[in-house]
């Protein structure tokens, strides 16, 4: 049963959900200290965050199984694991220390982009660990770069807008950019999903087969709650934070973190359960 090959593979799923909360949410700490007016309070704030979850995915990295569950068509290459680790634990320990300095009021943009990288590193590392060879990796790699975006942009959406509930007098800046690269960033998802689909990704389905085979329920699920309904939200968001409407724009980013995280978690689950990018 689909759902339950899903379940075999939590421990995957887990991760990608950790360590894409992790590398998402320090991007988006880094290119809003680039970019933007963003306060050192929110950005040390979300920065630490990112840090722990870092943390929890290092810690959910240790325990990863050696192989995929029975039935799984992934296949693990345990050579990748020691340089994923390695450059989880950087990720980690980098975002800390970045977030320290933003409190103090340093700009270290070195490290943090460092950092940024040692993440990007994280998942490539992955796709290569569970990508079944560097040919497959490469798709995979784009789907896990995505869906972290997706993922550590609406959490850190999401912490902003708090930031403005109780500092109205923020300048509305940081919070358009933030909404304005998750909007492409989930444009670029449904843009993938269709070309996935549309070939057949992962498996060398026939063309649209994921759309009516014995996976089509959560591949739906995907679509239509993971990637359209999340479309239409972060357009939403960005237009009443132009209007200033924190309160309802900080609503709709909850909302978005709901349905963003379980588009990846039904991502995840697909590629680890059945071998589909979606």
């Amino acid at each position: 049963m689909p759902a339950e090959q899903i379940a075999r593979n939590l421990a995957f799923v887990n991760w990608t959900v950790l360590a894409g909360l992790a590398v998402g949410a320090f991007a988006s700490v880094v290119l809003l200290r680039l970019r933007t007016d963003a306060t050192k309070g929110y950005l040390g704030f979300t920065g630490l965050c990112a840090a722990a979850f870092g943390g929890l995915a290092w810690l959910a990295d240790g325990a990863l199984p050696a192989i995929a569950a029975a039935g799984s068509p992934v296949t693990v290459d345990a050579s990748w694991d020691l340089l994923r680790r390695v450059l989880l634990a950087i990720l980690a320990l980098g975002a800390l220390g970045y977030s320290i300095g933003l409190f103090r009021g340093a700009r270290a943009p070195l490290l943090g982009i460092g950092t940024l990288a040692a993440g990007l590193g994280t998942l490539v590392a992955g796709a290569l660990t569970w990508g079944g060879g560097v040919i497959g990796s490469v798709p995979l790699a784009l789907q896990l770069i995505a869906l972290a975006s997706a993922i550590g942009g609406s959490f850190a959406g999401m912490i902003l807008g708090h930031w403005y509930l109780v500092t109205p007098k923020l300048s509305t800046g940081p919070a358009l950019a933030l909404t304005r690269g998750l909007l492409w960033v989930v444009a670029l998802q449904v843009t993938l999903f269709a070309a996935w689909v549309g070939f057949g990704g992962g498996q060398n389905l026939a063309p649209f087969g994921p759309l009516t085979g014995p996976w089509a329920l959560f591949v739906w699920l995907r679509l239509l709650v993971g990637l359209i309904f999340p479309l239409v939200i972060t357009w939403a968001a960005g237009q009443t934070i132009r209007t200033r409407s924190m309160e309802s724009a900080t609503g709709l980013l909850y909302i978005d973190v709901g349905a963003i995280a379980s588009g990846t978690i039904l991502a995840a689950g697909l590629y680890f359960g059945a071998g589909l990018l979606v």
